[in-house]
């Protein structure tokens, strides 16, 4: 029997040091990868995304929420996926899930030149015009969170007997997506929660915003929830599907969730900052050999490009109607 969010454990995922994988890469990615093959999950300290940057990302991301709902949906673009600009409240819904997620969100993707040979599949960013900062303080993000990404995406090569820049083609120019998200004010007698049971789409989401209480992961090894209670200013990383599949399981993508919280809180907003990263579009996932055994047959004989792996799951959560 499942715990209920009341009754969940804390989770012992260890918090690793992102400075360490400069002076012992291998060190660093031995830990880093077997924390996620017991739990799809690590804790990164000192990832190297600057806290200034991270205190004005936050400051923008309130005053952008704060704005009235007629204006946030003026950047709402009805069948675009969600895949850029604003998705207002209980829109997103969880796969099976019986209600829509309790949240609201902002999408800003890739800044793409013209004519660049994604254009036609990685929509354009959408930006408002307020708050003024906003543009330039999540370029400057997403940058900061692509080269994050890059050097933990070399950990998880190095883990797997890979070269440490294997991944660097997968993500050249990939459809990373940062996700600005807010969990408003609920009441008492809420009806579902402010994220739904999941496993995530991409190769791996680096997290911003864990702190604040809510987020649970499943363990596989009891079937109980557990919370993931970070170290202030540390980033929770965890497992997607898509290198799930590529590594045949041997890095699972963990079912997570976003409970509500105590009666008392409920009357406070959540904020989260996940950056969900993505190979390219034309990238073919195909499971890695060195992670095929006897014990552990290829589970998916047939590769897919990561464009329509990433189309197939945003039909099941709702953000595409077919």
């Amino acid at each position: 029997m499942l715990d209920t969010p009341s009754t969940a454990g804390s989770a012992a995922v260890p918090t690793l040091s992102l400075a360490d994988q400069a002076r012992d890469p291998q060190g660093f990615a031995t830990a880093f990868g077997e924390s996620f093959k017991r739990f799809g999950f690590a804790i990164v300290a000192d990832h190297g995304v600057p806290q200034p940057l991270i205190d004005r990302a936050w400051a923008e991301t309130g005053a952008l929420f704060a704005l009235p709902d007629a204006e946030k949906r003026d950047y709402h673009q009805a069948g675009g996926g969600g895949a850029r600009g604003y998705t207002p409240f209980k829109t997103e819904i969880a796969k099976d899930a019986k209600h829509v997620d309790l949240k609201e969100f902002w999408h800003v993707g890739r800044e793409l030149p013209a004519g660049h040979r994604y254009a036609d599949v990685m929509a354009p960013n959408i930006w408002p015009t307020r708050p003024e900062g906003f543009k330039g303080t999540f370029v400057e993000l997403f940058a900061a969170f692509d080269q994050a990404g890059d050097r933990l995406l070399s950990a998880i090569a190095l883990y797997l007997g890979l070269a440490p820049d294997w991944f660097d083609r997968a993500v050249k120019d990939g459809n990373s997506v940062l996700r600005l998200l807010h969990y408003p004010p609920i009441p008492v007698d809420a009806e579902g929660v402010r994220a739904g049971a999941h496993e995530d789409i991409n190769l791996i989401t680096l997290l911003l915003g864990a702190e604040e209480a809510g987020l649970e992961l499943l363990d596989r090894d009891t079937g109980r929830w557990l919370a993931i209670k970070p170290p202030e200013g540390a980033m929770v990383v965890n497992v997607g599907d898509m290198l799930q599949r590529l590594t045949n399981h041997v890095l699972p993508s963990t079912t997570h969730r976003v409970v509500n919280p105590p009666p008392e809180r409920r009357g406070h907003s959540r904020y989260s900052m996940p950056f969900f990263l993505h190979p390219a579009p034309d990238f073919l996932i195909e499971t890695l050999p060195q992670t095929i055994t006897a014990e552990n047959p290829n589970r998916y004989p047939n590769p897919i490009t990561a464009h329509d792996y990433l189309y197939e799951r945003l039909v099941e959560i709702g953000l595409i109607k077919k």
